[in-house]
């Protein structure tokens, strides 16, 4: 994994990150952008996809594009960064918290979950990976 300090969002992860966007943005019954503007917004679609079954287990590419737009709620909310992390997993888009070496992967939260069964409670999940980066974060034990 690069230093943390050079860690940047390359063009590909920025293109799927985008594609992901117009797919959630289309939800909206009017003005997508204004919408999906807020950290509300942002989980008000993704909660709806859930609610409604919108979405099922070999949904990946719209489960991980749910997790984006959760992961826009987070960096939004936190004043995260997306970067491009390519490790011994793969490449992939993630969530880096400036200044400190905490990176969170939102793309496979929700769809690790929905593939194995598992229910998903947006609000949940939301607030408690924002309450534990916090901690991670402020906890003095961070790079």
């Amino acid at each position: 994994m690069e230093p943390v300090d050079r860690l940047v969002l390359e063009p590909e992860e920025q293109e799927w990150l985008d594609l992901a966007r117009v797919w959630i943005k289309g939800h909206f019954a009017s003005d997508p952008e204004d919408a999906y503007s807020s950290v509300d917004g942002k989980l008000a679609v993704v909660r709806a996809n859930l609610a409604q079954g919108w979405v099922g287990p070999d949904d990946t590419w719209k489960l991980q594009s749910l997790g984006i737009a959760m992961g826009d709620a987070l960096a939004q909310d936190l004043m995260l960064d997306w970067v491009t992390i390519d490790d011994e997993f793969g490449r992939q888009p993630a969530l880096h918290w400036p200044g400190t070496s905490i990176v969170c992967f939102p793309l496979t939260m929700i769809a690790q979950r929905i593939e194995e069964g598992e229910h998903v409670d947006i609000d949940t999940m939301y607030e408690t990976t924002r309450v534990q980066l916090n901690e991670i974060a402020f906890s003095g034990d961070v790079e």
